[in-house]
């Protein structure tokens, strides 16, 4: 059983040096303009020397950039210069410092995917926060689903399907009508997106170590995609998702607004 330790809690975690920030923003007129003051008033390294990297924009920012530094060992810290920013703090100028060496840092481990297409390619791809397989037609998928090499569920008719982990649980899982997960949960959400046949099941709960094989039964006529978070690969035949072991990433959040207290606030929500 590969069970994976679970992420340092902040009160355990040591201090992040804030000599050193890098700043790096989404394409937008008002990240840029707030990466230029920031650089100006704080001093900027390049991203490779940084002791923290500021990330100014949306989530889709905050993903990017905690793709590109993986494995890195250096700390993300957003603030929100986009729409959403649920993986951001509020954007404020004064006083950066002082809150990146407040600031609680979280551990997460991506998902590590592997799918095979039509013509036998294999494709592997980390996502922070969910895999996701779509239709790509008019025609329902039909998915065939394992667990640990055990068959759970023999035939899901249904547009799709998602495997969460804690921190994407909020994110298109939610929209799914998936569980909310605490950010320390050893969980993975499995999410079926509009199931028609078992119409009554609402997917289920698994340990962060267990595999999940999706094989795509009729492939040919009823095609279907796989993405994790931005990379997609289309026609898959099978789909295998668990837990990266060997990988994780740091993301920063202000002490007094961790993602602790989002999830909570989110799982309140009416």
């Amino acid at each position: 059983m590969n069970q994976s330790p679970p992420p340092p809690s902040p009160e355990n975690a040591q201090p992040v040096s804030t000599e050193k920030l890098a700043f790096v923003s989404s394409d937008t007129e008002e990240a840029m303009k707030a990466r230029r003051e920031l650089a100006h008033r704080y001093g900027s390294v390049p991203v490779t020397d940084a002791d923290v990297i500021v990330a100014l924009g949306g989530d889709g920012l905050m993903l990017q950039t905690l793709h590109a530094h993986m494995g890195s060992g250096t700390p993300i810290y957003g603030m929100n210069r986009g729409s959403v920013g649920f993986l951001m703090n509020e954007y404020r100028d004064e006083d950066l410092r002082d809150r990146l060496s407040k600031a609680d840092v979280t551990t997460i481990r991506p998902l590590e995917m592997t799918a095979t297409d039509e013509d036998g390619t294999v494709h592997k791809a980390l996502a922070i926060n969910e895999v996701s397989l779509l239709r790509q037609t008019s025609q329902a998928a039909r998915l065939q689903i394992s667990v640990d090499g055990r068959n759970r569920l023999e035939e899901l008719v249904c547009d799709g399907i998602i495997v969460a982990t804690p921190a994407g649980s909020t994110a298109y899982n939610l929209s799914a009508h998936g569980p909310i997960l605490p950010i320390t949960a050893q969980l993975l959400a499995l999410t079926p997106i509009s199931a028609f046949r078992p119409r009554r099941w609402r997917g289920a709960l698994l340990p962060n170590w267990a595999q999940v094989d999706i094989d795509i039964l009729d492939a040919g006529k009823r095609p279907v995609s796989a993405s994790a978070d931005h990379t997609e690969i289309r026609r898959v035949t099978c789909v295998s998702v668990r837990e990266a072991t060997d990988t994780e990433g740091l993301i920063m959040f202000d002490s007094d607004h961790g993602w602790d207290e989002r999830i909570l606030t989110e799982m309140f929500r009416y």
